[in-house]
């Protein structure tokens, strides 16, 4: 696995941990910001071929 991939994918855990965090604080404003950033990971990856696998929240 190349740096790349490594760090998106390292980058994609972080931010369904924070999302997943944002949730069970009910903290709307910082949910949507997270579920923004993870979206736009997930696009990155998609447009690169990296699979994410299954980690959604």
């Amino acid at each position: 696995m190349d740096a790349f991939t490594a760090g998106l994918l390292q980058r994609i855990k972080a931010t369904e941990s924070d999302l997943s965090r944002a949730r069970d604080e009910g903290d709307d404003f910082l949910v949507e910001v997270e579920q923004g950033e993870l979206d736009d990971l997930r696009r990155l990856a998609a447009e690169h071929g990296v699979e994410v696998g299954a980690h959604s929240v």
